[in-house]
């Protein structure tokens, strides 16, 4: 039995088998690795003066960071989440296992959430540092890509994102970014590597600690600004807020259509369904009596006019005061997008809601990142 571990820019990647196995999968990942520091290097960065190193580790050893092939053989980095009740994540929360652990009705000690805003290869999502985010694809059209990477691969879900965004709430970390064509509005010395003729968004992975969901080098990186992201499982339709149960959004068998059967209503704590609307121009969230329109504001003024453990697990409320929250309670369906992009100040943020997203449209701001688990 063989180990190896390859450190990145802070970043490491482990794979564990017989010998021949972990050198080629090393070997693999170092090549990807490479192509990315050419790029860089091609178009003027300065981004790649250290070469990846590679370790060996004693058996046993664990890794949160690390690389999983799909059915194509190709990597993503991803950052592994051990189960956490909702106690341990939010002031009022229940002793509940986090939805984001609860799949089909099982629950799992661990979930896999991409490192980097994915990049897509031969028609399939990936995770890699140093590469332009993808862009210009329907929230469904991801969604059926990142399935089509093999068993336990999906789209980020929404109560995986309300994970994140309440680890760094916790954590007091709350994620900086590209919010200003390619650095952080609040401070012009953190700033990434911007994508040549990409507008102002940055390659992906390329900015300080700072960037990622813990301020670590090893944390998930441009969950604030750079591109918006689907957040496959929350929708509001006709002003009423939906989810799917649990975390079955990361399910290619639930039906979450227009018009899908496994869309459940967000209820509050006494189990009444919870709806957004408009109240003196701001966002309401509310059991009934609301004024439907559309309309935005930041999070610190959003009236919460309900308790809802669900919404909290979800990270929709005010956990980031001055990220906004836009909100479409009019008749039709809107999808949720999150994080803010490279434009959009201090307005971006791990807690920015969108819900006013068309499942059909394509835009050069918004993309996505995929997401996995082992299945039982």
């Amino acid at each position: 039995m063989s180990r190896t571990e390859m450190s990145y820019f802070g970043l490491r990647m482990s794979a564990e088998g017989e010998p021949k196995f972990c050198k080629e999968q090393t070997e693999t990942f170092f090549n990807y690795i490479r192509e990315d520091s050419e790029i860089i290097n091609e178009t003027g960065g300065d981004l790649c003066q250290t070469a990846p190193v590679i370790q060996s580790a004693p058996a046993g050893m664990d890794w949160d960071v690390v690389a999983i092939y799909d059915d194509a053989g190709i990597p993503s980095i991803m950052h592994r989440f051990k189960r956490m009740t909702n106690a341990e994540l939010f002031e009022g929360g229940s002793d509940a296992v986090h939805p984001a652990f609860i799949i089909g009705g099982e629950v799992y000690d661990e979930i896999y959430i991409s490192v980097y805003p994915n990049t897509i290869i031969n028609g399939k999502p990936y995770s890699l540092p140093l590469m332009e985010p993808a862009t210009n694809i329907a929230m469904e059209d991801f969604a059926a890509a990142c399935f089509s990477k093999g068993d336990g691969w999906h789209c980020m879900t929404a109560a995986e994102w309300g994970l994140l965004a309440n680890i760094s709430a916790k954590l007091g970390t709350l994620p900086h970014g590209n919010t200003d064509c390619g650095k952080w509005h609040a401070d012009s010395k953190e700033k990434g590597a911007v994508v040549d003729g990409g507008y102002g968004k940055t390659l992906t992975g390329s900015g300080p600690a700072t960037w990622t969901h813990d301020h670590s080098p090893t944390g998930v990186h441009d969950l604030c600004g750079n591109v918006w992201e689907f957040c496959r499982g929350c929708r509001i339709m006709n002003g009423a807020i939906q989810a799917a149960q649990n975390n079955d959004a990361a399910l290619p068998e639930t039906d979450l259509s227009e018009n899908g059967k496994d869309w459940r209503s967000v209820i509050n704590d006494a189990g009444k369904p919870v709806y957004g609307g408009v109240e003196e121009d701001n966002v309401v969230i509310t059991t009934g009596g609301h004024e439907q329109g559309y309309t935005g504001c930041r999070w610190g003024d959003v009236k919460v006019r309900c308790e809802s453990e669900q919404l909290k697990a979800l990270a929709l409320y005010p956990g980031e005061k001055e990220s906004y929250c836009w909100m479409d309670s009019t008749d039709g369906e809107y999808c949720l997008i999150r994080g803010g992009d490279w434009g959009y100040g201090a307005s971006a943020g791990v807690f920015n809601s969108y819900l006013n997203y068309p499942r059909c449209n394509v835009s050069t701001y918004v993309g996505g990142r995929s997401a996995f688990f082992v299945k039982h």
